[in-house]
């Protein structure tokens, strides 16, 4: 395995780099751009990389399906840090061109919702087509097959364009959520400001069976951060859950959440528990009573002297 080589959702210029490169331990690694989120983690699987960074959440179109269903599927992988990063786009084009003269415009698939609004009130009549990135839409200009492109202002000097238009979003603090993701290991130490990562498999479909997997969190004070449908695969109606939960599985409320939902799932898989991005330990909400682990361990002492006829 190359220890010291990161693949990300490419090419060059792409919002997943420019998250990439605000990890520290970027500047001593060789960055490497991959086609698609499959092919970004598939290097991590293969051992041609020791961690990929790739898009998860986005806080306007919701979870990156691509990447949540390949975290469900395939040789396991873990979640070990996320990064967040403010999104405003530009429309980047050739130089010399105006806007009027803008027919085509191309973007990542997650792009066309932020930008909706802002292409009905100036471009009404352009035609979008999806491309497989920001960049690579970028790319797709520079060699004449759009005229425009929705990417970060980064992205222009890489691809011999010009930013016509910037700051460019329907949406105020439109954010996007990176995942920096390795091959399984021991989770590093809880911080207090952390979360965890799964996905549940329902065991059939009958009324409640969805309540049944959240009260496993509730009851134990685990507030959910993020819950998404992913169809399996095995045809309709069947689904699997992609689940962020607050805490670490070291917490004595979410390991007891885990080991309550592997009785009740058919299949569990733990993605990871990892530092919650832009939080400390100070903006963190108070527990609910009952919930520290002070508390189940109290509860535990209580249960073993009972059965030992000393409660």
């Amino acid at each position: 395995m190359s220890a010291t080589r990161y693949t990300y959702l490419g090419p060059e210029g792409t919002f997943t780099e420019a998250a990439l490169r605000t990890l520290p331990e970027a500047a001593t690694r060789e960055l490497v751009p991959m086609v698609s989120v499959p092919a970004a983690l598939d290097a991590v699987r293969n051992g041609e990389a020791a961690a990929a960074l790739v898009p998860i959440e986005n806080s306007v179109e919701g979870g990156v399906t691509a990447t949540l269903d390949e975290l469900a599927s395939g040789e396991p992988l873990m979640i070990y840090r996320e990064v967040l990063l403010p999104i405003a786009f530009a429309l980047l084009v050739r130089p010399g061109t105006k806007l009027s003269g803008i027919k085509t415009v191309t973007g990542h698939p997650v792009a066309q919702p932020q930008v909706r609004n802002w292409l009905r009130a100036h471009l009404p009549e352009a035609v979008w087509e999806s491309a497989a990135s920001n960049a690579d839409g970028a790319r797709l200009v520079q060699e004449g097959r759009f005229d425009a492109a929705f990417a970060g202002e980064f992205a222009a000097a890489t691809y011999g364009l010009e930013p016509l238009v910037t700051e460019i979003h329907d949406a105020e603090n439109a954010e996007t959520r990176f995942v920096l993701v390795g091959r399984p290991a021991r989770p590093a130490a809880p911080t207090g400001a952390d979360k965890t990562s799964v996905v549940l498999w329902l065991g059939d479909d009958h009324p409640g069976a969805l309540l049944e997997l959240l009260q496993e969190f509730a009851v134990r004070g685990v507030n959910l951060m993020l819950i998404q449908s992913r169809p399996t695969g095995a045809g309709i109606g069947n689904y699997c859950f992609a689940v962020d939960a607050e805490g670490h599985i070291s917490d004595r409320r979410v390991g007891e959440a885990l080991m309550g939902l592997k009785r009740i799932c058919p299949k569990v898989r733990f993605l990871g528990s990892y530092p919650r991005a832009g939080v400390g330990v100070e903006d963190v909400a108070a527990l609910r009573r009952g919930t520290s682990d002070g508390e189940f361990m109290a509860a535990s002492d209580w249960l073993a002297r009972a059965q030992d006829g000393r409660a």
